[in-house]
């Protein structure tokens, strides 16, 4: 990992890693992984790793707002996609934005470990339309670690988080490579 975790860590210098570390972890360059092409097995891999690097930090959100569930249901909407491959710009949109109208709510309320985790579904979310979103999603994921942290402990947490992204990545792409393997034995 290339960026200092820290509480007030930059989310430019974050997305940046995380997008060498991707490249680097897959041996793919960005423009294999993305584009603005809505079925792209690249792009749906990430959106599945978005989806569950900001249901691993949703607790932080469901902690403050237990009975609000627009990031949640962002979150639903990214994996529907990638099972169905059903996009509708208008529903992509709507739950994407609703996520981040929460984060601001969250935001506004100095709960910030609950307002980068909706940040980070309404990233996972508009992957199905971006999918460079997807980096979103972990960054925002990692800024929620931080922001839940105490001073001590951060740059641990922190670490923590990223090294379990990076690993669910890889075993995404591994899975996803035998299901391929699988279906031209067939």
């Amino acid at each position: 990992m290339q960026a200092v975790a820290r509480k007030g860590m930059n989310l430019s210098e974050l997305v940046r890693d995380i997008r060498k570390s991707v490249v680097e972890l897959l041996n793919k360059p960005i423009s294999d992984l993305s584009g603005h092409q809505a079925f792209k097995t690249g792009q749906k891999l990430l959106a599945l790793w978005a989806a569950d690097c900001a249901e691993h930090v949703l607790p932080y959100f469901e902690e403050k707002y237990p009975k609000d569930d627009r990031p949640r249901k962002a979150i639903e909407a990214c994996r529907a996609w990638v099972a169905t491959g059903v996009f509708n710009m208008a529903d992509v949109r709507k739950v994407a934005l609703a996520a981040h109208a929460v984060a601001r709510a969250a935001r506004d309320a100095n709960h910030d470990a609950a307002c980068f985790a909706a940040r980070a579904a309404g990233h996972a979310v508009a992957t199905a339309h971006v999918a460079t979103h997807a980096f979103g999603a972990p960054a925002y994921a990692a800024k929620a670690v931080a922001a839940a942290s105490n001073s001590a402990d951060v740059e641990v947490n922190v670490t923590e988080e990223r090294n379990w992204q990076l690993q669910h990545l890889l075993d995404l792409a591994i899975n996803q490579q035998a299901r391929q393997a699988t279906r031209k034995k067939d």
